[in-house]
């Protein structure tokens, strides 16, 4: 990066300040030069990668890590983070799962579930109120998710717990949660599989004027529209800004800092419950493991897409950049067929470096 710099100073002979302007420029947005040159490299190495299909890709695997990534993109702008969010998932997709596993599968979660909210006729078919079901299973699934989070909220909020120790215990407790209620299976602890078709098409594929729209595109869209108006246009968001930026200053204007701190946790649970009920789903199964590293993930595209740790500072835009360009990084190296041990070794240099160059951004502004 210093080399660049020196020889845009000596190409163009620029003037000190015209200097500094520069340098300032390339220093603050190196993440997304680095970025790029990996792209740029996974590109020249393999052009296929430059296809309609490998895009379609792309934006289904983005879809659900977005949605993650806009809850606990909240938390970061309180100047917190959230440990717990992969069990949160994890959690949510366990509970959709064991709920709506296919009638015909012998070895359900809930092996008399069917006897009581579908009615079978004759034939075996199901004629009962399944779309309702459905969504009764959706609620469920965000009401849990967020109560767990209420409780981190409420921890670091009124007993000024770090988000990085409450989240961490949270995660830890969530998983024995989980555990618990995963070992309860009428067949056993055993992954939960064979989910019900209808509900495994919630992710399938929209026909559209003669084009096939991955619906986890749409949901998607769909929330990351509500979650601009939220953040930009509610009260709410301008509170939770607000807080971030200076807890002390927000209270002084007559911001209630616990509750709006409590609010945040909570819409990220609520997000958090909808992704686990679209992730199982897409994956097709649920097991005690399901939702490892999926918090950082999300934390580092939000990082990366320029919410900082720092507070009150962060864009919706910010948000689905950072997943973006992760989800195409991750997709590019099992593209090239890079070992797993490397693809972790880069995302991890790539984590560090982004929070390096934010706390630069921070520490130059004070």
């Amino acid at each position: 990066m210093r080399n660049i710099i020196d020889s845009l100073k000596s190409k163009f002979k620029l003037g000190n300040g015209e200097q500094k302007k520069i340098s300032e420029i390339l220093l603050n947005n190196a993440i997304y030069f680095i970025i790029g040159g990996i792209v740029l490299f996974i590109i020249i190495s393999e052009p296929t990668f430059l296809s309609l299909s490998v895009a379609k890709n792309i934006l289904t695997q983005s879809s659900v890590r977005l949605i993650l990534a806009l809850g606990v993109g909240g938390i970061i702008i309180l100047q917190g983070t959230d440990l717990s969010l992969g069990k949160n998932v994890g959690f949510s997709a366990i509970i959709t799962a064991s709920f709506l596993q296919s009638f015909s599968y012998g070895a359900r979660f809930y092996s008399t579930l069917p006897d009581w909210v579908w009615n079978v006729n004759s034939l075996g078919e199901v004629i009962g109120f399944q779309w309702f079901f459905y969504i009764l299973v959706l609620l469920v699934a965000m009401i849990v998710s967020a109560f767990f989070s209420a409780i981190n909220g409420l921890v670091v909020a009124h007993f000024k717990v770090h988000p990085f120790l409450a989240t961490l215990g949270g995660s830890v407790a969530l998983y024995g949660i989980l555990l618990l209620y995963f070992n309860t299976s009428d067949a056993g602890p055993q992954p939960i599989g064979s989910l019900d078709s209808t509900y495994s098409s919630f992710v399938g594929i929209w026909h559209v004027f003669g084009m096939e729209i991955p619906l986890l595109v749409v949901y998607s869209v769909i929330i990351t529209g509500v979650m601009w108006v939220v953040w930009n246009k509610t009260t709410f968001g301008k509170n939770m800004f607000a807080v971030g930026g200076n807890p002390e200053a927000a209270k002084i204007s007559g911001v209630n800092v616990i509750r709006t701190t409590v609010m945040v946790y909570i819409l990220a649970g609520l997000l958090y419950g909808i992704g686990g009920y679209l992730e199982a789903a897409r994956v097709g199964s649920a097991n005690s493991a399901f939702g490892l590293n999926y918090e950082l993930d999300a934390i580092a595209a939000c990082v990366v897409g320029g919410i900082s740790f720092s507070g009150g500072i962060g864009k919706i835009s910010g948000a689905v950049a950072g997943v973006l360009m992760f989800t195409v990084i991750t997709y590019g190296m099992v593209y090239l067929g890079i070992d797993a041990y490397y693809q972790y070794i880069i995302k991890g240099t790539i984590i560090v470096a982004a929070v390096a160059l934010d706390t630069r951004k921070y520490i130059k502004k004070t």
